[in-house]
C-alpha cells in the first residue's frame, strides 16, 4: 500500500484558487476512481472534483469555506501498489455548474400581483387556547440543572410545562409558561427557538462579497417615478389573446423593450466603469442582466443584444435563460458581460426599491408592484373624472461618479413616456 497525494487541479484559465463548498468524502472512506470527491467554487463556477484513483481517504485539505490554491494538496489517498509521496495525477475534466450571482427578477405575471398578496376572504377562525397539559412527574422531565433550579425558585411544577419539540424544557419554555398563566390563559405570541449558527460559504459568501464591494466603492443614489401602466396592461392582454403558439407575455419583456428604446438617448446609463483604470465604456449594444432567484442563490443571466430583439424574442430569451439559471445548465457566457441590470420582486415588489448596482455597471433598474388606485384623468371635455388606474413605480440606482441625477431622472421620464403610451413600443 502507498500514499497518493491528489493536488488541486487547474480548473480554468486564470484561476489561482478556489473555495471548498462541500465535501462528499471524509477520512476513512473507501473511494473508487471517478467518484465525486468535493465541490469547489471559483469566481465563475461551482466545480465537481472527481477522484483519479481508487483507494482509501487518509486526509483532506480544509473545511467548507476554506480557500485552496491550484496545485496545493487536496486529498491524500491510500492506494494499492507503489506511488511516490507527493505524486499528482491530472483529475478528470471537472463538471461545472455556473453560479455567478447578482440580484433578482420574478418572471411571473405582473398583473397577478394583487391576487398574490390578497388576504384570504374566508380566514380560518383562531384556535381556542390550548389548555395546560396534565401534570407529569418532574423526575421524567428532560431539563438542565439550571432550568430545574429556576423552576423551583419560581414554584413551577415542570410536569405542567410544555417542552420544546425535542422534549427538553428550556428557559424559553418557562417564560412561555409564566406568560400563559399571567395572561389569564392566553398563549404567548410565539415560542423561542434555539439559536442557529450558519457558516457563510459558497454562493452566499460571493453575494456578500460582491454586494459589500459595490456599496463600498460606488456612491449610490436612487430615483423613483410613478407610471400609469393601465394602457400597457391592456396592450399586454391584447397581445396575449392573439399570441398563438408564442409564449405568454409578462410585464418584463415590455419593460426590456422600453429600456432598449430609451437607452440610445442616455448612453451613460448603459455603461461599465473600470475604477482602477479610471475608464468608462459606454456600450452600443444592450446586454441586459436579468436578475433571477434560484435554489442556489441569486444569478444574473444576460439577454445578449436585447435591443435587436422583438417582444416575442425577448420573452423567449427570458424564459430560456431563467430556466437555464435555475436548473444549472446556463453557460459561463450566459452569466457574464451584462452592461445594465433589471431586478424585480414581481408581486412582492413593494412600493419602491433602492437596488444595489451590479458592479462594474453604473445603473440598475427596479420595476415595482402594480397597484390599482383612483386617479383624476381628463374627461375629454376639458374637465376631469375619477377613474381606477393601474400604477407602477420605476426605481433606478446609479453610480454618481458616472451618472448625474439629472441624467437619471431624464432617462426615467423618457421611459415613463413609452410605458404610458405603449403603442410607441411597437413602432420602428
Amino acid at each position: 500500500m502507498a500514499k497518493f497525494t491528489f493536488n488541486m487541479p487547474d480548473v480554468g484559465e486564470g484561476v489561482a484558487e478556489a473555495e471548498i463548498v462541500g465535501w462528499h468524502v471524509k477520512p476513512g472512506d473507501a473511494i473508487s476512481e471517478d467518484q465525486h470527491l468535493v465541490d469547489v467554487m471559483t469566481d465563475k463556477a461551482t466545480i465537481d472534483i472527481e477522484s483519479p484513483v481508487s483507494g482509501k481517504v487518509l486526509e483532506v485539505a480544509g473545511a467548507e469555506g476554506d480557500t485552496i490554491s491550484v496545485g496545493a494538496m487536496l486529498l491524500v489517498i491510500e492506494v494499492e501498489g507503489e506511488a511516490d509521496e507527493g505524486a499528482h495525477e491530472e483529475a478528470p475534466a471537472p463538471k461545472s455548474e455556473i453560479v455567478e450571482e447578482r440580484i433578482e427578477v420574478e418572471t411571473s405575471d405582473a398583473s397577478d400581483a394583487d391576487d398574490a398578496l390578497a388576504a384570504d376572504p374566508d380566514p380560518e377562525p383562531l384556535p381556542a387556547p390550548t389548555p395546560a397539559p396534565e401534570p407529569r412527574h418532574e423526575a421524567k422531565v428532560l431539563a438542565s440543572p439550571a432550568v430545574r433550579q429556576r423552576a423551583r425558585e419560581l414554584g413551577i411544577d415542570l410536569g405542567e410545562v410544555k417542552p420544546a419539540e425535542d422534549g427538553r424544557i428550556r428557559h424559553g419554555d418557562l417564560d412561555a409558561f409564566l406568560a400563559y398563566n399571567a395572561g389569564g390563559g392566553f398563549a404567548p405570541a410565539g415560542r423561542a427557538r434555539a439559536d442557529e449558527t450558519i457558516k457563510v460559504i459558497g454562493l452566499r459568501k460571493r453575494i456578500a462579497q460582491n454586494m459589500a464591494a459595490s456599496k463600498r466603492h460606488i456612491p449610490h443614489f436612487s430615483y423613483v417615478e410613478e407610471c400609469d401602466v393601465t394602457a400597457l396592461e391592456a396592450l399586454r392582454a391584447d397581445l396575449n389573446a392573439h399570441r398563438g403558439s408564442k409564449p405568454k407575455l409578462t410585464m418584463l419583456p415590455l419593460l426590456v423593450s422600453a429600456i432598449c428604446k430609451t437607452i440610445p438617448q442616455f448612453p451613460m446609463i448603459n455603461a461599465r466603469y473600470d475604477d482602477e483604470a479610471n475608464v468608462v465604456t459606454r456600450h452600443g449594444s444592450v446586454h441586459l442582466g436579468m436578475a433571477t432567484q434560484t435554489d442556489n442563490g441569486l444569478m444574473v443571466p444576460v439577454i445578449r443584444d436585447a435591443q435587436a430583439k422583438n417582444l416575442w424574442q425577448i420573452a423567449n430569451e427570458i424564459q430560456r435563460l431563467a430556466n437555464a439559471a435555475r436548473d444549472g445548465s446556463a453557460m459561463s457566457d450566459e452569466l457574464s458581460g451584462s452592461t445594465l441590470t433589471i431586478t424585480s420582486l414581481g408581486p412582492l415588489g413593494g412600493v419602491a426599491t433602492t437596488p444595489v448596482i451590479n458592479r462594474p455597471e453604473v445603473a440598475i433598474i427596479g420595476p415595482n408592484r402594480i397597484i390599482e388606485r383612483p386617479m383624476f384623468v381628463p374627461d375629454g371635455m376639458g374637465g376631469e373624472r375619477i377613474e381606477k388606474r393601474k400604477l407602477m413605480n420605476i426605481s433606478i440606482s446609479c453610480d454618481h461618479r458616472v451618472v448625474d441625477g439629472y441624467d437619471a431622472a431624464s432617462f426615467v421620464q423618457e421611459l415613463k413616456k413609452l410605458l404610458e403610451t405603449p403603442v410607441l413600443l411597437l413602432a420602428d
